[in-house]
């Protein structure tokens, strides 16, 4: 029967967790090493309301994307959201492992997936931060050439928006037809002289602010915000897959109850 510490190796395995970020806190956050897994829950976020679904279907592991602890947490109480969270998993006996920016960077992670979700093709890295042990390239972000050439950014937002289920997509025209595409899966808005240093034409990415839009007009970037949530979200259903495949005996499943936080009208 596989444990908690099986699947950690596994995600350690597709997403070493030794290529995070610095900043980050990805890894085998909450629960016991040893506590045998009958079936996973995977979610982008660890909420409140994930945490009891994972308790209401009986999984005894939570992989997310998001870290569930981020910054250093002095108590653990039912007043504070973190602390509601890890409450929850805690009473429940539910273990969670997280993979962050070692999964963004991972081939096959959230950037492959974004890629090609949006059906580009010839795709590579945008940047390259290293190796890792096994002697994969590994970095955030990836370009590729766009599924129709001559798109305008208005069309092309509309084609993002409907493969990513966004609640909107905020774009700025940078005057060139959709050719070559660069894609960063959550909030990597300092990537655009990256992208423009590729070749791009077109940046897919979220969480811009109003000064990247003046900026990649100016720069002739087609810019687009699609969202974090979406832009990062389609990693989670190949993770089930992958996972799935990996221990079979294991029942994995993806979170019905999360979803984007904000509606737009």
């Amino acid at each position: 029967m596989a444990a908690v510490k099986d699947i950690y190796q596994f995600m350690d395995q597709i997403a070493p967790f030794a290529t995070q970020e610095d900043f980050d806190n990805a890894g085998f956050l909450v629960g016991r090493r040893d506590r045998a897994v009958t079936k996973i829950l995977v979610a982008l976020d660890i909420t409140l309301e994930v945490a009891r679904e994972a308790a209401q279907a009986g999984a005894e592991l939570i992989v997310s994307h998001h870290p569930v602890i981020f910054h250093p947490v002095k108590s653990v109480t039912d007043e504070s959201p973190v602390g509601r969270v890890l409450l929850a998993l805690a009473e429940n006996q539910t273990a969670a492992i997280c993979a962050h920016t070692n999964l963004d960077a991972a081939h096959g992670g959230v950037n492959g997936c974004l890629a090609r979700i949006l059906e580009l093709s010839d795709i590579g890295q945008l940047c390259q931060a290293g190796v890792d042990e096994q002697g994969r390239p590994y970095g955030i972000g990836r370009v590729g050439t766009v599924h129709r050439p001559g798109l305008s950014a208005e069309e092309y937002a509309a084609f993002v928006k409907e493969k990513l289920g966004s609640a909107s997509v905020r774009f700025v025209d940078g005057g060139k037809p959709v050719g070559k595409v660069a894609v960063g899966g959550g909030a990597c808005g300092s990537m655009m002289e990256d992208a423009l240093a590729a070749g791009c034409d077109t940046f897919v990415t979220a969480d811009l602010k109003y000064n990247n839009f003046l900026d990649a007009r100016d720069l002739g970037l087609n810019l687009m915000d699609a969202g974090h949530f979406p832009t990062e979200n389609v990693v989670c259903a190949p993770l089930v897959r992958r996972l799935a495949e990996t221990f079979p005996e294991v029942t994995v499943v993806l979170s019905r109850v999360h979803r984007e936080i904000y509606s737009a009208v």
